[in-house]
């Protein structure tokens, strides 16, 4: 009986063992594999919401040409007539074109034609042309609500495209951390496919065994059970891989952005078993730490905010001055203005002008709104400041949730290698009479139990790298 045990044993190991491992190659070659680079590229080209990134940008750019429509030329007529009892009071059409510029200044060119009866005595009869300027000389000389509002538009594109960034640094993030337990879920899957074909094939060699008077009967209820104890852990585990291929589903869309669902035949293409994680290097806290302060799109929107604010705080500075405009026309008779109009100096013949002035005796709308502009400058920089302390804080912490995560790898990288060397001494001592059925599946039970730790230890490893890259806010590539 000791005999037949010693060959039994090794022939059952090595066989099942063989017959997994051939299995295993001919399901392989019918299943395609999917990676986290291969996840990240999809995710930001046909994701809805990398789509609605790229259309933020879009409408920001749209808020550039909308803000220039103010600086448009403007093409205008003005026409009035009236008649009455007969009387042709008067006929009045002018058409204008007018040139706002981007220093403040706006340049006029019209014609007039004026008839009538009762007309106003200051206006001229007959054709008559102009070219003026009009001339902001104190308040909106440098700052205007249209600059403004141009200078906002721009930096908004700039900063639409940081924006961006950071969604689709969160988006990444999401996906990541899916993609991750889906691995780790087909690893726990594969893993305990394979022990429940070993122990299907040791169960038959048991009976076998115990048909031929070399085994008891409690050793084929014990083969059993833990043939059964394996195949319940199965449909778990499948259920699990399965939920998780579900949500990672949710992250993949074609490019016509329709939802697309992994199908079968589609599996990870990172194997956690034999992966080897001392291989891996550690990335450099210090040139995180430099990256994170200079790239990170949070803390660059803040840059974008203090711009705005900046041109905010000029255009109230504007409250503070006088308003003095100045306008003047050159005047000609007829439509050729330029053979017409007086050609000696400006203010000798054939021209009109007009300068207006007025100031709020205390400025005590000016002096609040700007003011509340310094203030709210102050506030952002506080913010940035807390964004930058809170930013650091979070790669150091992820850093270090790093280095212990790979320590804990290599000690239960470590123990599972005990636990393979305990069972293997087990079979030994089942070889030679001293042992039973029922400790050798103790001793698989831990080994089985300790490599699935160590499969969860290493896809939580490149969860906290992820989360690491996220922190530093450079995890899209």
């Amino acid at each position: 009986m000791k005999l037949l045990n010693c060959i039994l044993s090794p022939v059952l190991l090595v066989f099942s063992f063989a017959v997994t491992a051939q299995e295993s190659m001919q399901q392989a070659d019918s299943l395609q594999t999917l990676s986290a680079k291969q996840l990240m590229e999809i995710v930001k080209q046909y994701h809805p919401v990398a789509k609605q990134a790229d259309i933020f940008i879009e409408k920001a750019k749209a808020d550039v040409t909308i803000a220039r429509g103010m600086f448009d030329p403007v093409l205008a007529n003005e026409m009035a007539e009236k008649t009455f009892d007969g009387t042709n009071y008067y006929y009045y059409n002018r058409p204008e074109l007018s040139i706002p510029t981007w220093f403040g200044v706006e340049v006029t060119a019209g014609l007039e034609y004026l008839s009538g009866n009762r007309t106003n005595p200051e206006e001229t009869k007959g054709q008559t042309s102009y070219v003026g300027i009009s001339v902001p000389l104190a308040k909106n000389l440098l700052m205007d609500k249209r600059r403004a509002a141009l200078q906002t538009a721009k930096i908004f594109r700039e900063a639409s495209a940081i924006e961006k960034r950071n969604i689709l640094n969160n988006l990444l993030l999401d996906a990541m951390k899916t993609y991750w337990t889906w691995v780790q879920q087909y690893q726990f899957f594969k893993t305990i496919s394979d022990a429940v074909v070993v122990n299907e094939k040791r169960v038959q060699l048991v009976k076998t065994a115990y048909r031929l008077g070399d085994r008891p009967a409690i050793d084929t209820a014990e083969a059993l059970v833990q043939l059964q104890s394996f195949e319940l852990q199965k449909s778990q585990a499948w259920l699990e891989f399965q939920n998780t291929t579900l949500d990672l589903s949710v992250f993949l869309w074609t490019a016509n952005t329709q939802p697309y669902n992994l199908s079968s035949n589609i599996i990870p293409g990172e194997d956690l078993q034999n992966l080897n994680m001392s291989s891996i290097a550690l990335p450099e806290l210090n040139s995180l730490l430099t990256s994170a302060t200079k790239n990170h799109p949070e803390l660059i929107i803040y840059n974008y905010k203090l711009n705005v604010l900046g041109v905010e705080k000029k255009l109230k500075f504007q409250e503070l001055l006088p308003k003095v405009n100045f306008r003047y026309n050159q005047l000609g008779k007829g439509y050729e203005i330029l053979k017409t109009a007086t050609t000696g100096p400006l203010f000798e013949n054939n021209f009109q002008y007009g300068l207006s002035l007025g100031i709020p005796l205390r400025l005590s709308q000016g002096r609040g709104e700007y003011r509340k502009a310094k203030l709210k400058i102050t506030e952002t920089q506080l913010q940035q400041g807390q964004k930058l302390q809170q930013v650091e804080n979070k790669v150091r912490s992820y850093f270090n949730e790093l280095l212990a995560i790979k320590s804990q790898v290599a000690l239960q990288e470590k123990a599972y290698k005990n636990y393979q060397i305990l069972q293997r001494g087990e079979e030994i001592r089942f070889q030679a009479g001293e042992s039973s059925l029922f400790l050798i599946n103790a001793r698989e039970n831990k080994a089985l139990e300790a490599l699935q730790k160590l499969q969860e230890l290493k896809a939580k490893y490149f969860k906290a790298e992820n989360n690491l890259l996220w922190a530093a806010g450079i995890l899209i590539p």
